[in-house]
């Protein structure tokens, strides 16, 4: 039975029912935000509370709370992530804030280590179930192999997150053609071979998420990412492609364009940059941020807020579209 706490201090009717709301909430797993408004301005003191008011304010909730799951139902339970490049910067911050609305995750990239020591970061308090998936992506054939095995186990997934580094900083005048094939296999490739695994079983299940992490160089190239700029957009119209022939079955698919964000990837950047330039790395970081209204770059989980959300029943109509996640950098609307 729940007890409210004996707190002296004076109430309104919106203020009860929000006190009541977050008392109750809190004490679940899953934290809600829920800020309801009343036009009645009517005091009370907890001690003074009677079983009416409490009758309204209980109402009050389950309406409110049914009102959140229809509009706003961010619950994961039950599904389950297969996340692409999960052991370090957006793709590890995914898989946490995935797993932290529930999902079960499956972990997938090369390093068995790391993908051990990212599994014990993951939250299972409601439950939850995670496990590894081992395959280097700049090897399709190896990328395939473990994801077909991990049908061929009867397991299934609801949410696809393509994620995997970009390809080493220059000019595309200077680029070999291996390295735009390398790129292309890493990512377009890797990416359809994931997809073509796993959508047959998120059709079945009339429920399917696909969302690509590739960067604002769709919209706006990047001085000095030649190749990254070639392929990202390559992974971009395929992706709305596919978004295109599946939403018709309950799956969308999504990109989510991340600006300039703290992880290993951005700091080669700069210290490629600061090579090719003269720069210090600190000056080029100041450079960096200086562009960003913002002022500053990401953190992986200010990525991972976005991408999770794509991921929910909440975004069911969210489909075949870039995300920038750029603190506003990027030019174009």
């Amino acid at each position: 039975m729940t007890t409210v706490p004996t707190t002296v201090c004076k109430l309104y009717e919106r203020d009860l029912v929000q006190f009541l709301l977050t008392y109750l909430l809190n004490r679940s797993t899953i934290s809600l935000k829920i800020h309801l408004r009343f036009v009645s301005v009517k005091p009370y003191a907890l001690h003074d509370i009677s079983l009416l008011d409490y009758v309204h304010c209980f109402t009050a909730f389950g309406v409110a709370l049914s009102t959140y799951r229809q509009i706003m139902n961010t619950n994961l339970s039950g599904r389950r992530a297969v996340v692409c490049g999960s052991t370090q910067g957006i793709g590890r911050a995914i898989a946490i804030e995935l797993a932290t609305l529930g999902a079960d995750v499956s972990l997938m990239a090369r390093s068995p280590e790391r993908l051990e020591s990212v599994s014990r970061e993951l939250d299972t308090n409601s439950g939850q179930k995670h496990e590894m998936i081992v395959a280097d992506f700049s090897e399709p054939a190896q990328v395939k192999m473990a994801i077909d095995q991990f049908v061929a186990a009867k397991k299934t997934a609801d949410i696809l997150i393509n994620n995997t580094g970009g390809p080493p900083a220059g000019l595309a005048i200077d680029a070999k053609a291996n390295d735009f094939l390398e790129a292309f296999n890493s990512h377009l490739i890797c990416n359809q071979l994931m997809a073509q695994a796993l959508v047959p079983g998120m059709k079945k299940r009339e429920y399917g998420r696909i969302i690509n992490v590739i960067s604002t160089s769709v919209k706006q190239p990047i001085q000095g990412l030649g190749v990254s700029n070639t392929i990202r957009g390559a992974v971009a119209s395929w992706s709305k492609t596919l978004a295109n022939e599946l939403g018709q079955f309950g799956i969308t698919v999504n990109n989510i364009l991340p600006g300039p964000t703290k992880t290993g990837r951005m700091e080669q950047i700069i210290q490629a940059r600061s090579k090719s330039s003269g720069e210090t790395p600190e000056e080029v970081t100041r450079e960096f941020e200086s562009r960003v209204p913002l002022g500053r770059f990401a953190h992986p989980s200010e990525i991972a807020t976005v991408a999770a959300f794509l991921a929910t029943p909440a975004a069911s109509y969210v489909n075949g579209i870039n995300v920038p996640v750029d603190g506003g950098q990027t030019a174009s609307l």
